[in-house]
């Protein structure tokens, strides 16, 4: 009798844990959309990068080009990583010649220009699409969650912040400046967690 108590006790442990097991399944795949640790992307110089490789730090992902009205945030952009680089912040960086042609480029034509225009020295990778069928799939992931505004990028210079974990966080558009209130308090706010 207590052995046929102990094994059903036995049956109804080992049933809820498979159970739990197949409702954190569901809830990570749910999160996947939410974050982006699980994307490649490459280098300027072809080498894959692992997202979940900046674990621990927070990111701004932007889109970026160098012939665009907005090239000047550049500028902008190198000031708050140097400012924000030691305390775990990083910039990614992506060239991108889906509007108006403004980042015609190779990737070392692209390096050259924002290191000797504007002393970049945050991270440049591979130029990407960021619309259409052949849209890269980190901007898939960046346009399309539950967290901030949906929709197609709408011009260069659009920065996302990504949290420790691999979380977007926050989408700004591109006339909001990269050292504006709005955007430091998002990193801020993010370095302190």
């Amino acid at each position: 009798m207590i052995k046929n108590f102990l094994w059903i006790i036995f049956l109804i442990t080992i049933t809820q844990l498979i159970a739990q097991e197949k409702i954190s399944s569901f809830q990570e795949g749910k999160i996947s959309m939410d974050n982006i640790n699980d994307i490649t992307v490459l280098n300027m110089n072809n080498n894959k990068i692992k997202l979940s490789d900046y674990n621990g730090k927070v990111l701004m992902i932007v889109n970026v080009a160098s012939e665009c009205g907005y090239t000047k945030q550049y500028a902008g952009l190198q000031k708050i990583y140097e400012k924000y680089n030691p305390k775990g912040f990083e910039i990614l960086a992506f060239p991108c010649n889906d509007f108006g042609g403004q980042e015609p480029g190779t990737n070392e034509q692209i390096q050259n220009f924002c290191s000797s225009k504007f002393g970049v020295t945050f991270k440049l990778f591979d130029k990407i699409k960021v619309l259409g069928d052949e849209r890269s799939p980190l901007y898939d992931r960046l346009i399309n969650n539950n967290v901030t505004e949906n929709g197609d990028v709408k011009w260069n210079f659009e920065k996302f912040i990504i949290s420790k974990d691999g979380k977007i966080v926050a989408r700004f558009r591109t006339k909001v400046e990269p050292a504006s209130d709005e955007v430091i308090s998002a990193i801020e706010g993010e370095l302190k967690k």
